[in-house]
């Protein structure tokens, strides 16, 4: 697990943000050596203000109690700057993974390669935001924490050894001389207790793992409920939804409960375990009191050094709740980090597809490719087919042969198979899905993506607009909305076309992109890509006949052996005059 925290943890302190990071850090564990510090001076001061308050020395009681002032107005001052320093490093140390895990997360399309290997990194949302939270901050808390135990441990320990000569074990009339008894009898209490909190409390781990991913399993299907609403409505859903979700919900019920049930056991056991270290310590050095052989400061005195060690030594029992906490974040972040892993070694392995650049290639070139399914299947065979620079192209073929999926490998984020594809170097594509995507936010920024919302002027995004048929949108450029929901399906491929325009993309592929519209809309926007892209190789996939009359070449998906298999399909008379 060590090893794992060093490689989630170390980065950032390596990183362009080290120094700030470094500081930070060192300001927070400088600040609670110092309040160990002013701790050890506090036991000190509890041996003479008692010794006055049983002498009573009026005298040394108000100088002590000055004392404390002093002591408890640096303390708070400690404390306070500890605590805004702590969360500025949390915040800081945070944006940097998040920025990190982000951009390993969607580089290069990993993000969907993620998707099709269906490991156990769900929910990339919750890791992203809450479990990097929790890491961070239980990370920061935990070691500052065991820090704190260590240097109290070493300072208060050197006290309470010499505290245990001063007032030696007396039991039924005698003294004991055993070097260091309260040492030892701290860390007798203390090892007991690690030990039986362990045995009570080891199942939080695995539990809290769970609660995590049950938690944002249940969120996400509330998100895909919110984001398929008008379906559902239509197809009155309502009542399979709300069971679905329900048991969904049950799993987050039923492990709370688990959890609920192993917690009420450890804290059962640590609130009894630090009730009675308040009075341990009483009761291994009261015999030597009331034998006049320590004062009362020495009782008080002791008594704070043995809370004090013991408070060290039992670190672990007054922290397990967080480490299980932690122990389950940490599995979360490192099986992401696999994922992101398997993911980028996936694009790079000689066993998949291979889409590469070719200076002196002028088309794109499918070499002895088959696509395959995840499971290995065989999908779509290519064995040399070029699509030539400037040529419209119209794939056919039955539903589920892989028409998209081919499209999906030419855009080389669909890595299943072998062989290679050539895309001539510089060249620009594009992909039209049959349902666009559109970021939510303003309509300008929506058609523009992936460029930015100030990529293209008012101008050029007013006239794509009115070019695609959508007028009326013209005023709503600024409208900030989700796009997604507020349009239907015929006015996001509108758009997609739009999109394009402005792109004005070297290759564009088209999968369905225009199906929800009627036949004269499909026809007068391939009728516009072709005035306005004339320089732009247009490959679409459709089942539509009147599709041909846009284009001058066709192939389709023909059932064989292995798969399906792309043949070249006749060339319509009207297509050889467009």
């Amino acid at each position: 697990m060590l090893a794992t925290v060093w490689r989630v943890a170390l980065p950032y302190f390596r990183a362009e943000d080290k120094w700030a990071g470094r500081g930070l850090l060192a300001a927070v564990i400088a600040s609670e050596l110092g309040i160990v510090g002013i701790n050890v001076l506090l036991n000190q001061w509890n041996s003479r203000f008692y010794n006055a308050l049983q002498e009573h020395n009026w005298d040394t009681f108000v100088s002590e109690l000055i004392y404390f002032c002093v002591l408890a107005t640096i303390y708070v001052v400690i404390a306070v700057y500890q605590l805004y320093l702590n969360q500025w490093l949390q915040i800081r140390w945070r944006r940097w993974l998040t920025g990190r895990y982000l951009g390993e997360w969607l580089d290069g399309a990993n993000h969907y390669r993620m998707q099709l290997l269906g490991d156990a990194a769900d929910n990339p949302d919750q890791r992203m935001t809450d479990d990097v939270k929790q890491f961070v901050e239980l990370t920061l808390t935990l070691g500052v924490g065991l820090l704190s135990s260590i240097v109290s441990l070493g300072s208060f320990v050197i006290i309470l050894w010499g505290l245990s000569a001063e007032a030696p074990l007396h039991l039924f009339g005698r003294d004991f001389a055993i070097p260091g008894y309260l040492v030892w009898g701290a860390l007798v209490y203390a090892v007991i207790g690690t030990i039986l909190t362990h045995l009570i409390g080891w199942p939080l781990a695995r539990l809290n793992f769970q609660q995590q991913a049950y938690e944002a399993d249940f969120r996400f299907n509330l998100v895909r409920v919110r984001e398929n609403s008008e379906q559902i409505a239509l197809l009155k859903g309502e009542a399979t939804e709300r069971d679905r979700l329900l048991g969904r919900f049950a799993s987050v019920v039923e492990n709370w409960l688990q959890i609920m049930k192993r917690t009420k056991k450890v804290t059962a056991f640590t609130a009894s375990y630090s009730q009675a270290s308040v009075v341990f310590p009483f009761i291994l050095v009261a015999p030597a009191y009331f034998a006049n052989k320590v004062q009362l400061g020495g009782l008080m005195q002791t008594a704070n050094a043995f809370g004090k060690v013991q408070e060290a030594l039992s670190f672990f029992v007054s922290a397990y709740r967080a480490l299980a906490d932690w122990r389950a974040v940490l599995a979360r972040l490192d099986g992401f980090e696999t994922a992101i892993a398997d993911a980028q070694a996936l694009s790079a392995s000689a066993d998949t597809i291979h889409a590469t650049t070719g200076e002196a290639q002028p088309d794109i070139a499918l070499k002895d490719l088959l696509v395959s399914l995840p499971s290995g299947q065989p999908l779509v065979s290519a064995t040399d087919l070029h699509v030539r620079a400037g040529e419209r192209l119209l794939i056919t073929g039955p539903s589920g042969s892989g028409k998209s999926t081919l499209f999906r490998a030419i855009a080389g984020v669909w890595p299943f198979g072998r062989g290679s594809i050539i895309i001539p170097a510089r060249a620009q594509l594009m992909v039209l899905p049959q349902r666009p995507y559109f970021p939510v936010g303003s309509l300008r920024a929506a058609i523009a993506y992936p460029t930015a919302a100030d990529g293209f002027s008012t101008a050029q995004l007013t006239e794509a607009i009115a070019a695609v048929g959508l007028p009326a949108l013209v005023e709503r450029l600024d409208e900030e909305a989700h796009w997604n929901r507020m349009l239907s399906l015929g006015e996001q491929q509108r758009l997609g076309i739009a999109r394009a325009l402005l792109a004005a993309p070297d290759y564009l592929f088209l999968d369905e992109a225009t199906a929800s519209l009627d036949e004269p809309a499909e026809a007068a926007l391939y009728r516009l890509l072709q005035d306005r892209l004339p320089r732009t190789t247009v490959v679409s996939i459709g089942h539509r006949s009147t599709l041909t009359a846009f284009h001058q070449r066709g192939v389709t998906l023909a059932r064989s052996a292995g798969g399906f298999a792309l043949t070249e399909a006749g060339v319509d008379a009207k297509a050889q005059a467009n």
